[in-house]
């Protein structure tokens, strides 16, 4: 890269964009932006249904940018983008948006497009996923895939479908539209997301899909991960058109990336929801069919390796859960207060209470090896029933349901000999770290700069 140019790295979350600059040459954060999306939709599918409106996201991202300084802007050179795995959303080629002047800026809003269905979605029911054809890829389906949405679109509301000509995750779309795109370009990453794409042969199960009346033409071309996909076709909030972007991340890939772990480390991660990974060897290959449902599962990481990772549904939602049940049964007690004020007291009240007999499943949202797997409490006595007793057994739940996927006694037959500990959820809950350092036996290190925003922005560096 010229020098004097720095590198923008974005991430589109469950729940909130980051947007940062970063410098290649001392591998610094000069500046950085976060702001909450607040874009959660009602969906049709009722409660089961996660939907999120794409106006909102956009709006988050665009203020993010433009509360960087114009200076570092104008000497972006590249982008790097990570987002949410798994979701989809759709739009028309070339009305996807439209570019206006905004504060002197410009920028763009979302204008034929539908609202995003999340990873979080679990709409399609397990009878529903054991209807649809078995894929040629060794990662199992799941409710909240790009893939299994469609295929609930196609046999519910096929007139739905019809609609729209492109589809992509919310990091291909800002990439789409950043660039000018006329067909949607998507990582080995987000495709292997998405359901239905064998990873050793980088490609769709084109013939199977088509055998099943799948509206292939939605799927989009499919890039290496560090790819460039374009060029912005337009200044940004103050970046130069021509700058390069890469071809959208997973955001889970490129918080392990950020975190420039050692071979003998494993990555935890408990943001909304709890990752545990680990590299594998240079040359391994999963199988080009699903296995049994299993808690690990191999996602494709840069230059043709693999994380084996435990991926749980369950992390910091199913404690935000808990807050907002708190919040509204102090609603309905006649006493208003809010989620942070609760979230404060509950923290307190869990570092007060050290040990615990109680013992929660935390599996709220299931699993997507066990889906119709339910949240339990058990061992209730009169001597637990304390916040702080609740507060613990859950924490401690959450750690323990993660352990059980990924235990420690493989991490070691991996040769794991130090995990580093990541995420918000465990930035903000000490009982979350306390009940980590209890259970897995190993050095734990925090504090790494662990961000998917940094990932993206460190990938577009080594290009």
């Amino acid at each position: 890269m010229e020098g004097n140019r720095v590198v923008l790295g974005i991430d589109v979350g469950t729940s909130s964009v980051k947007a940062l600059i970063f410098e290649p040459a001392t591998r610094e954060v000069l500046h950085s932006q976060c702001r909450d999306t607040r874009a959660g939709q009602e969906s049709e599918c009722g409660a089961q249904g996660k939907e999120q409106d794409v106006c909102q996201i956009i709006k988050a991202l665009n203020d993010c940018l433009t509360a960087l300084p114009r200076e570092s802007l104008q000497k972006v050179s590249r982008i790097g983008v990570s987002g949410q795995m798994h979701g989809v959303l759709f739009w028309k080629t070339n009305q996807g948006c439209h570019w206006i002047n905004s504060a002197n800026l410009r920028v763009f809003e979302p204008r034929e497009v539908s609202q995003l269905v999340t990873w979080e979605d679990g709409r399609c029911t397990t009878d529903f996923l054991s209807s649809l054809p078995q894929p040629q890829s060794h990662l199992n389906l799941a409710s909240g895939f790009g893939c299994t949405t469609i295929f609930w679109y196609l046999k519910n509301r096929p007139e739905f479908l019809q609609q729209y000509d492109a589809a992509g995750t919310i990091q291909d779309y800002v990439v789409s539209m950043v660039c000018g795109l006329q067909k949607p370009l998507m990582s080995v990453q987000n495709a292997a997301s998405w359901g239905y794409f064998n990873t050793r042969t980088k490609t769709w199960n084109m013939d199977i899909l088509q055998e099943w009346g799948f509206p292939v033409h939605l799927l989009p071309n499919v890039l290496d991960a560090g790819c460039i996909a374009g060029k912005t076709s337009y200044e940004w909030c103050g970046i130069p058109q021509g700058a390069e972007v890469g071809v959208a991340l997973g955001d889970f890939q490129c918080s392990v990336y950020s975190a420039s772990p050692e071979i003998t480390d494993a990555v935890m991660n408990i943001s909304t929801s709890a990752q545990l990974t680990f590299s594998m060897p240079g040359g391994f290959q999963p199988e080009d069919h699903p296995s049994p449902p299993q808690a690990v599962t191999y996602f494709p990481y840069f230059k043709d390796r693999y994380l084996a990772v435990a991926a749980s549904l369950n992390g910091g939602n199913v404690f935000a859960s808990f807050v907002t049940m708190l919040t509204q049964w102090t609603s309905e007690l006649g006493l208003e207060t809010s989620d942070t004020n609760i979230y404060a007291k509950v923290i307190s009240a869990t570092l007060s209470v050290h040990d615990t007999n109680l013992t929660i499943c935390p599996t709220l949202y299931g699993e997507r090896h066990s889906p119709d797997s339910q949240a339990s409490v058990s061992n209730l006595t009169s001597a637990n029933l304390s916040l702080g007793h609740v507060a613990r057994a859950l924490c401690r739940g959450i750690i323990e349901n993660i352990h059980s996927m990924l235990p420690s006694h493989r991490l070691k037959e991996s040769g794991i000999e130090r995990i580093i500990g990541s995420g918000s959820a465990l930035a903000r809950n000490e009982a979350l770290k306390q009940e980590v350092e209890r259970i897995f036996p190993f050095p734990i290190v925090y504090g790494k700069d662990v961000d998917s925003a940094v990932g993206a922005a460190m990938v577009m560096v080594q290009q």
